[in-house]
C-alpha cells in the first residue's frame, strides 16, 4: 500500500459526514422509519455513535483490534440495538441491515480517498469482511434477544394455563391445558403443590380434558404429579379420559395407578363423597323458605 493512501480509520473520520449522510438515506429507503417503531433523531444517533466505535476498534491494516477497548464497546452498542430492534419487534432482516446497508457508503469513500488500485481493492475486501462479521454479530445478538423473549413469554403462558382453583373447602381443581413435557411438569407440580400448603386441600383432582394426547412420557409426568401431591397429604383423582385417550392408554400399556373419572363433574362428586359432603337441589318450600345445603353428617348419614 503507497504510504499516501489513507488508513480505514482515517478515510472513515475523513468521509464521516458523507458516510453518515449516505448510510442514513438507505436507512430510510429501506423504510427504517415507516413502521414509526424508531424515531429519526434515534437512529441518527445509533450511527453516529457506530462509526465513532468503528473507527476506535480499527488497525491500520483495516482489520478489528479484538484486544482493545474499543472492540469491546463496539459489540455492547451493537448488541444493545439488537436487543432493542428485537424487544420493538424488527424482523431479523431489517435489524441485519443497519449493519450490511453500511457496506455500500464505505466502498463509496474508499473509492474517493483511496488512489492507488491495489490498496482501493484490500480495502474494499477487508471492509466487505469486517461488516459481514458485525452483521453477523447483530443477527446472533438479535436472535438470543427474541429466544429469551420467547422463553420468558413460554413460562407465563405455563404459568397461566395452569392455574389451581379451589372447588370446595378441601378440594381442588388442577385444570390441565396442552402437552405435559418435563419443564410444564416442573410448573404445575410446583403450583399445585403450593395450593395445597395454603387451602390445606384433602383433595385434588387434576383435569386433563384439555391434553390432546396421553403417551407414556405423559403418564410419567402425571404420576410425579399425583405422587407429589400424596407427600403432601393430598389424595389426587385424574378427570377428563376421553375414550380416545382411554384406547390409547390401554394399547399402550400404560397403567395410571389412580382413580380416574371421564369428567370434572364426576371427580367432584367423588370428591365430595370422600369428604363426606353432599350437593341438595334448592327448592321452594311451603312456607316461602329455600331449603340449604345440608351435610351428610347433619342430615345424621
Amino acid at each position: 500500500m503507497p504510504n499516501n493512501d489513507k488508513s480505514l480509520a482515517d478515510l472513515l473520520a475523513t468521509h464521516e459526514h458523507e458516510i453518515l449522510q449516505e448510510w442514513q438515506g438507505l436507512l430510510k429507503a429501506s423504510g427504517a422509519l415507516q413502521t414509526g417503531r424508531i424515531k429519526e433523531s434515534e437512529l441518527a444517533t445509533q450511527c453516529r455513535n457506530f462509526i465513532s466505535q468503528l473507527r476506535g476498534a480499527l488497525r491500520p491494516d483495516g482489520s478489528l483490534d479484538k484486544s482493545s477497548d474499543g472492540y469491546a464497546s463496539l459489540k455492547s452498542m451493537l448488541g444493545e440495538v439488537s436487543r432493542s430492534r428485537a424487544i420493538q419487534g424488527f424482523t431479523p432482516s431489517e435489524t441485519a441491515s443497519f449493519v450490511f446497508s453500511l457496506k455500500q457508503p464505505l466502498f463509496n469513500a474508499i473509492d474517493k480517498g483511496t488512489r492507488a488500485a491495489d490498496a482501493k481493492a484490500s480495502y474494499i475486501w477487508q471492509t466487505s469482511l469486517l461488516v459481514d462479521e458485525l452483521g453477523l454479530y447483530t443477527i446472533e445478538a438479535y436472535a438470543k434477544t427474541r429466544e429469551d423473549i420467547i422463553a420468558r413469554q413460554t413460562r407465563e403462558i405455563a404459568e397461566l394455563s395452569t392455574p389451581v382453583v379451589k372447588l370446595w373447602e378441601g378440594v381442588l381443581a388442577l385444570p390441565v391445558i396442552g402437552t405435559l413435557d418435563s419443564e410444564r411438569t416442573q410448573t404445575v407440580m410446583e403450583n399445585l403443590l403450593q395450593s395445597i400448603v395454603e387451602q390445606s386441600a384433602e383433595i385434588a383432582i387434576i383435569d386433563i380434558t384439555g391434553v390432546p394426547t396421553v403417551d407414556t412420557l405423559t403418564a410419567q409426568h402425571l404420576l410425579k404429579t399425583v405422587a407429589a401431591a400424596r407427600l403432601m397429604g393430598a389424595d389426587c383423582i385424574i378427570s377428563g379420559i376421553r375414550p380416545q385417550i382411554a384406547q390409547t392408554m390401554v394399547h399402550l400399556g400404560v397403567e395410571l395407578n389412580v382413580v380416574s373419572k371421564a369428567n370434572l363433574a364426576d371427580a367432584f362428586a367423588l370428591a365430595l363423597h370422600r369428604l363426606k359432603k353432599a350437593i341438595v337441589s334448592v327448592k321452594q318450600a311451603p312456607s316461602g323458605r329455600q331449603s340449604r345445603y345440608v351435610s351428610p353428617e347433619d342430615r345424621g348419614v
